[in-house]
């Protein structure tokens, strides 16, 4: 694979650089098998509909093709499970969750992982993190009928912005 340097130039992140040092959606970690790409969790609707509106240049315009996205403000109907399940970046800040590389967090990391950038320390924490959200998965299985689209929304609604596909479970 030809490596590839990526410039970033949106509202969070002014000339920042990465490499593309793997393949799109290849060569993930073996600890790392999400159910959904970036671009089906865009299609579905994650986020209140404004995470990353102002970074269409940086990723694939197939993402953004049928992806449901507010051009405001955050619109929480556009949500698959029409529920707000989100904390606040600065919520996000204080807890540490955020890296420089990734100042809006979780979904940027995938996103750009997606992409091909490979920061290995960093992946090894995100993809801890990840991991961690199958304790939702367990609580979800024990307290609904499989399928149940109505049992715990806010639940399933958080999961699918981590990538696992909560409307199977």
């Amino acid at each position: 694979m030809r490596r590839r340097i990526v410039i970033v130039n949106d509202k969070m992140q002014q000339g920042y650089r990465y490499e593309l040092a793997a393949p799109a959606g290849r060569d993930f970690s073996p600890e790392f098998r999400p159910d959904l790409t970036p671009k089906e969790m865009l299609k579905l609707g994650i986020f209140c509909g404004k995470y990353i509106t102002d970074c269409r240049a940086e990723f694939p315009a197939s993402w953004f093709a049928r992806a449901k996205l507010s051009p405001s403000r955050r619109d929480c109907a556009l949500n698959y499970f029409g529920v707000d399940a989100s904390q606040p970046l600065s919520e996000w800040r204080r807890k540490g969750w955020i890296n420089p590389d990734d100042p809006r967090g979780w979904f940027q990391w995938y996103c750009r992982y997606w992409m091909g950038r490979r920061i290995p320390q960093e992946d090894a924490r995100q993809i801890g993190r990840w991991k961690a959200m199958t304790r939702h998965v367990a609580q979800i299985r024990k307290n609904c009928e499989q399928g149940d689209p109505f049992c715990r929304p806010r639940q399933r609604q958080a999961l699918l912005h981590w990538a696992y596909d909560s409307r199977t479970i």
